[in-house]
């Protein structure tokens, strides 16, 4: 059996603890800021009495109530805005020079992105909570007992903690936290590209190809699924709404390998 080295250890324990120190900086530069953190807090809530009740009025879904399809795309919309917030919060620390002071001292490289997206994991928790109490008040509910809806759940952190990274990337290539502001809309799209408000098999080919294939699809589609909700994959399906648990995981590994190092790279150059 091997064991990691001592230094090993030691570099491992130095970027863990620098590592939650920032994440403390982060969920403190909250508390000082609430109106920040409230309006995070009551979109997830505004997020399903506007969809749930203006598109559920208009929308029949298959096997179901709407809002009980719905809602697993509204949590994965907001585990899909993981990046976006991320990506702001980089970029303005990058371009205000914190970058620079956090570069200077004696810290992990690594400390500084973990601390972002650690930070982003603890208050995405919080509004997925509140998404799921707000759901349960207009109808929805999970089926298939505990361990299916905690595996599903499960899926959404994986998911978020994996895009979480694409934002820091993203927030430190930019030029600036205005660049970064600029893009924030972009995100819309592509979650609205999807499966999570509407069923794809309306959609031309072309544009039902791009929406089976987005992330946003897979986790809808794997959290129907766990959930027992309406929409639950069946059929002759693209690959990964035949296959949505695999899938969401393959996303999620794959969105680490790239941008873990690119993360940690842009980190390290952005001051030279």
């Amino acid at each position: 059996m091997t064991t990691l080295s001592p230094p090993l250890t030691r570099h491992l324990r130095w970027t863990f603890t620098d590592g939650l120190t920032l994440v403390g900086r982060e969920l403190g530069r909250l508390r000082h800021d609430p109106g920040e953190l409230i309006a995070a807090l009551i979109f997830p809530a505004v997020m399903v009495v506007l969809f749930g009740y203006v598109f559920g009025s208009a929308i029949q879904v298959p096997g179901g109530d709407y809002r009980e399809y719905l809602m697993p795309g509204l949590f994965s919309m907001v585990t899909f805005s993981a990046w976006l917030g991320v990506m702001t919060r980089t970029a303005t620390d990058a371009s205000r020079g914190v970058m620079d002071r956090f570069r200077s001292m004696p810290m992990a490289r690594l400390a500084v992105p973990f601390g972002q997206t650690g930070a982003d994991l603890l208050t995405g928790l919080l509004m997925l909570a509140i998404m799921v109490g707000a759901g349960l008040l207009v109808g929805w509910q999970p089926h298939l007992g505990l361990i299916p809806t905690a595996q599903a759940f499960l899926l959404m952190i994986v998911l978020r903690y994996a895009l979480s990274w694409v934002g820091v990337y993203v927030g430190l290539a930019v030029k600036n936290e205005q660049v970064a502001d600029a893009m924030v809309p972009l995100g819309l799209p592509f979650t609205m590209l999807s499966n999570a408000f509407v069923p794809t098999g309306g959609m031309p080919g072309w544009l039902r190809f791009l929406a089976d294939w987005n992330p946003v699809s897979a986790l809808t589609a794997a959290s129907r699924e766990l959930f027992g909700n309406p929409g639950a994959p069946s059929g002759n399906l693209a690959w990964p709404l035949a296959h949505p648990v695999a899938a969401v995981l393959l996303w999620s590994a794959a969105l680490l390998a790239v941008f873990v190092p690119l993360s940690l790279r842009a980190y390290t150059r952005r001051g030279r």
